[in-house]
């Protein structure tokens, strides 16, 4: 049987988008769902996130509003965006990374509207996955997390949703069908063009920003 993991977090809606596609990769793979903190892989690799540069921040609220409705999947910006997706991560760690809970979270999150900084929203969702107040706030639910993420960061992820296969990052909302290709074949990783890809020596470099 072939393992897959899913790395994803709640504050990306490219993440939400591909939930539903995870459904095209090969019957009998097993796939694991891991939450992580989207801003600590970020912060490790000296990146901005995309809604923190101006432009960038529209065309991904755009874009996330035509692939949605390309796709024919509910989907509302929620009231304030980037928000603080940790107690969100905390609560799937916590109702144990069913995909119902995951489901029931983006759902939440990207077709309500809701304000996610409203404690309300967070009380109803934990009510709803069957976790109890205060369990989120346990040192083993926030070891767990920071475990994730440092996973992600070692396994080569650098922003989500990505899925690792043998190693191999699938990176973005597109990516599912090509990691399902690689799944039935792996091979299509060792054509003459993608090992030349691999060793692309860099022809120029900008220099660190102070």
């Amino acid at each position: 049987m072939t393992r897959a993991t899913w790395y994803f977090d709640f504050i990306s809606p490219y993440s939400y988008l591909a939930l539903p596609q995870l459904e095209r990769l090969p019957a009998g793979t097993q796939l694991t769902y891991q939450p992580v903190l989207f801003a600590g892989i970020l912060k490790h690799f000296g990146q901005k996130g995309p809604a923190e540069i101006a432009a960038k921040r529209i065309w991904t609220y755009r874009s996330c509003i035509w692939l949605a409705r390309q796709q024919q999947i509910p989907f509302r910006m929620p009231a304030a965006h980037p928000f603080n997706s940790l107690p969100f991560l905390r609560l799937s760690v916590a109702a144990g990374n069913s995909l119902n809970a995951i489901r029931t979270i983006f759902e939440t999150l990207w077709t309500t509207g809701c304000d996610p900084a409203d404690p309300s929203v967070l009380a109803a969702l934990a009510a709803r996955v069957g976790v109890t107040p205060g369990r989120m706030a346990t040192d083993d639910v926030k070891a767990a997390l920071r475990d994730n993420t440092e996973q992600a960061i070692g396994a080569g992820v650098f922003g989500v949703p990505s899925l690792v296969i043998d190693g191999q990052v699938f990176w973005g909302s597109d990516a599912t069908d090509f990691a399902a290709a690689y799944l039935r074949d792996p091979g299509i990783l060792e054509s003459e063009e993608m090992r030349r890809a691999d060793a692309l020596p860099v022809g120029a470099s900008r220099a660190p920003q102070n």
